[in-house]
């Protein structure tokens, strides 16, 4: 199964795709870069950067920079990670910037009821927008 992420809220792209990797699907998500986040531009930054200055430099939880990790580490949040069912499940979520080249010529899926045009207001921000944020203040 691949997903196009364009435009689709994370939480929900995130929560669909853990649904289906638990079932035993093996989903690939193509153009991370370009999912958003919903919210104010103001308070999403807060969040991640009170996130990354309450921990002590170089000890975790780490924040990825990159859209395609972040995206990931969303998944993984919404399984089981710590059994082995979960890990497993994880295993099969591949997640890409962009359409790889292997890919072009499949079939690719949207998930309708996950769209940006869904939310209340129009306050969103794009996973590579967020990243880039974040990535000046990683130690």
């Amino acid at each position: 199964m691949i997903i196009d992420a364009k435009d689709t809220i994370l939480g929900r792209l995130g929560s669909f795709v853990a649904r289906q990797v638990l079932l035993g699907n093996e989903v690939n998500i193509v153009n991370c870069e370009e999912a958003v986040v919903s919210g104010k531009k103001a308070n999403v930054f807060a969040n991640y950067i009170r996130r990354i200055d309450r921990k002590a430099p170089g000890k975790g939880p780490y924040l990825y920079r990159r859209p395609d990790m972040f995206v990931r580490r969303t998944i993984r949040g919404m399984l089981p990670f710590k059994r082995s069912r979960g890990r497993d499940a994880f295993k099969k979520v591949k997640c890409h910037v962009g359409m790889p080249e292997n890919l072009r010529n499949e079939k690719v899926l949207t998930i309708e009821g996950a769209k940006s045009g869904k939310l209340v207001s129009a306050d969103h921000l794009k996973v590579k927008d967020i990243c880039r944020a974040i990535s000046g203040r990683q130690q």
